[in-house]
């Protein structure tokens, strides 16, 4: 009999393609289109009815059954609400890894497992392996489109119930399969934005939930005014977009970039030049670990990590220095190492685990 594989489709071409190999390869295929946001776009239509329609279009070509479920509050629970917290902390989270542990690999693996699928499957691009038993979390072949830097949180059981199809292929291969196939998503760009809810004008979006709090805007080594911030959470470390300050604004005509966020007084720093020495950083300590094999967890090793999505891989030195902290110290000194984002670390093509930044050192 074969194994029955629900996979989650989002409108997209990868997921498609992940649902057309599997039903090559055997499996007794459904398709599950996961709702998880009820708010229409900014020009007033509902992106998820359309992306939808786009699953139904796929699934009649490949010839399985579809349906939609709603975890609209389990996505404001579990992932809206923290990302709120984080940014009225003065933080920049990334969404898109926290969704993953309690939305695609919690809320709906649980939903696979209750109409009786022995896996589940997704369209990322990140391959899977489990030697003497213990899941691992591999890189993608798509040196540009590998995502096990958003995976990294996903705990092992999980992992060990999930299929990665295009996690071989390169996105060209994707697109290509796809139009050969003749399914609706072969052209359809990747999407962008928060997790599930898309693209919007982000500041507007914000706004709605948290007010904002305009204040100062500091020359980080004299002090002096040199504008005004539309409120902290809206601008990150190393942010030279959207401050509203010329090149100029009494400075060298050098451009500006965000180098510090003071919440206490409500005053954004900045500082002139791309390589402003502020913006570097030597080391972070990270918490809310996790780790897919506990005995990579040593007290002390040397591996490479990422700080950010589509970052090149940077030599480390990581030391625990509590059950759930480490330190990270760095080869060479990092650019706009972000509190918020996350550290994640790498044995070759092994995604080892990683923590959340919160604090850079010096």
């Amino acid at each position: 009999m074969a194994q029955r594989v629900v996979v989650g489709l989002s409108g997209g071409v990868d997921s498609s393609v992940a649902a057309l190999l599997l039903k090559r390869q055997g499996y007794e295929v459904i398709g599950v289109f996961m709702k998880n946001w009820e708010e229409k776009d900014e020009e007033g239509a509902c992106t998820s009815d359309a992306d939808f329609a786009d699953v139904r279009r796929v699934c009649e070509v490949i010839d399985i059954p579809y349906y939609t479920v709603d975890f609209a509050r389990e996505y404001w629970d579990r992932v809206f609400t923290h990302f709120l917290e984080e940014y009225k902390r003065g933080r920049t989270p990334n969404p898109d890894i926290l969704c993953n542990r309690e939305i695609k690999f919690k809320a709906f693996l649980e939903f696979a497992l209750s109409i009786g699928a022995d896996k589940i499957a997704t369209g990322h691009f990140v391959r899977s392996d489990a030697p003497q038993g213990k899941p691992r979390l591999l890189r993608g072949v798509d040196p540009g489109k590998d995502q096990s830097y958003f995976l990294y949180e996903v705990p092992a059981a999980a992992l060990g119930r999930a299929l990665f199809p295009v996690g071989g292929m390169t996105k060209a291969q994707v697109r290509a399969l796809a139009a050969q196939e003749g399914l609706a998503t072969a052209g359809k760009r990747d999407s962008t934005g928060i997790c599930f809810i898309g693209e919007r004008n982000f500041r507007q979006f914000l706004s709605q939930y948290l007010p904002a709090q305009p204040g100062q805007m500091l020359d980080y080594h004299t002090g002096r005014v040199v504008g005004q911030h539309m409120g902290l959470m809206y601008y990150t470390l190393g942010q030279r977009r959207g401050l509203g300050i010329g090149g100029d604004a009494q400075g060298d005509g050098r451009r500006w970039f965000v180098i510090r966020k003071d919440l206490e007084r409500n005053v954004l720093y900045v500082a002139q030049g791309e390589d402003a020495p502020e913006l570097y950083s030597g080391g972070l300590i990270a918490h809310g670990l996790h780790f897919f094999d506990p005995d990579e967890a040593r007290e002390q090793f040397s591996c490479t990590a990422k700080f950010r999505y589509r970052q090149g891989d940077q030599g480390v030195r990581v030391t625990r220095t509590g059950p759930d902290e480490m330190r990270v110290d760095f080869e060479t000194r990092q650019r706009a190492v972000t509190p918020g984002q996350s550290v994640v670390l790498y044995d070759g093509e092994v995604c080892l685990g990683g923590g959340v930044i919160d604090q850079v050192l010096d």
